[in-house]
């Protein structure tokens, strides 16, 4: 008698193989980001989605803050149209890096999601920043 696990089989080889291939190719974890960010110039732009009063209290070393809501064409004419930009929220209870990212590729832009958010950065025992008091 199968267990609960195998009860329904896994999926083909080829069929894994698509479906995680897909999920890297939109997401990304918090142990790359910072191993990005610290061996030099990371080659993306990191979005802490989440509003300022939260960005103020600590936030990614490293990342600028940019909530979803204010994603506009004219924004993100900032940077280069090839730039990567690698958006995160307060961790996995909340959506607005998939909202970020769902904007992001509405206007075309290349974009991943940093699993975890500031939930998986602590849970990696990273250090966060905290914006300088004005």
């Amino acid at each position: 008698m199968p267990s609960i696990v195998t009860a329904v089989p896994p999926a083909p080889a080829a069929t894994a193989r698509a479906h995680f291939a897909a999920r890297l190719a939109h997401e990304t974890d918090c142990s790359d980001v910072h191993a990005a960010l610290t061996s030099g110039e990371p080659d993306f732009v990191l979005l802490d989605v989440r509003g300022p009063a939260s960005f103020g209290r600590g936030h990614v070393p490293g990342a600028l803050n940019l909530p979803h809501r204010e994603m506009t064409a004219e924004r993100m004419a900032a940077w280069p149209w090839d730039t990567v930009f690698v958006v995160y929220c307060a961790g996995p209870h909340c959506n607005g890096a998939d909202k970020a990212a769902l904007r992001l590729a509405e206007l075309g832009r290349p974009v991943k999601i940093m699993i975890g958010g500031m939930t998986g950065w602590a849970d990696e025992g990273f250090a966060f920043a905290e914006r300088a008091a004005a």
